[in-house]
């Protein structure tokens, strides 16, 4: 299997050239939509600083619902929805925060043509449904979401957030532990 290479102007993910660095990994398991949008509201009021969460998983895994929950945790009263057709929506909390799907990208370098570069550059949490297709402009620090459902249980989803660097590897190890800013 060949492959290709995309020259971009953006840079921030620098592609393969990632550098070992510490890592937090916690499986979640939510046996409601609601308890996934808790999980959310949880990893969102953790959060102090600028962030980059990455969501994957398949059509209806309950992406949007985590984010609407990461939203609400930083504050943003307005109601949240998946920009599958504007590609970008900006939510105003105690931090900013950008909700951006990708799902419509027929190419990594179309990305370009939405400012997914511009917006990770921003000062803002930035929330990107279907990451695994802009993989290679993710940041080295970051949060990964991993979703799917549980195969005997059609309401359940099992969630893996993984932290890279320091700080998001300690948010993942705070998420659901009872100590998060009220």
């Amino acid at each position: 299997m060949g492959g290709h290479i995309i020259h971009m102007k953006c840079d921030i993910g620098v592609g393969n050239t990632r550098v070992s660095q510490p890592r937090a990994t916690r499986l979640f398991k939510t046996r409601s939509p609601e308890e996934t949008y808790l999980l959310g509201l949880n990893l969102g009021r953790l959060l102090s600083r600028p962030a980059v969460i990455g969501l994957s998983g398949p059509l209806g895994a309950g992406k949007t619902l985590f984010a609407r929950g990461i939203a609400r945790g930083l504050g943003v009263e307005d109601y949240v929805k998946s920009p599958s057709f504007t590609f970008v929506h900006e939510h105003r909390g105690r931090l900013p925060m950008y909700l951006v799907d990708v799902y419509r990208l027929n190419d990594p370098s179309e990305a370009e043509d939405i400012g997914l570069c511009e917006i990770l550059e921003e000062e803002a949490v930035v929330v990107i449904e279907w990451a695994d297709k802009v993989s290679a402009l993710m940041p080295q620090e970051r949060i990964d979401v991993a979703m799917k459902w549980d195969a005997g249980d059609e309401s359940s989803r099992d969630i893996v957030l993984t932290g890279h660097g320091y700080a998001f590897a300690g948010i993942v190890e705070r998420v659901g532990r009872g100590d998060e800013p009220s």
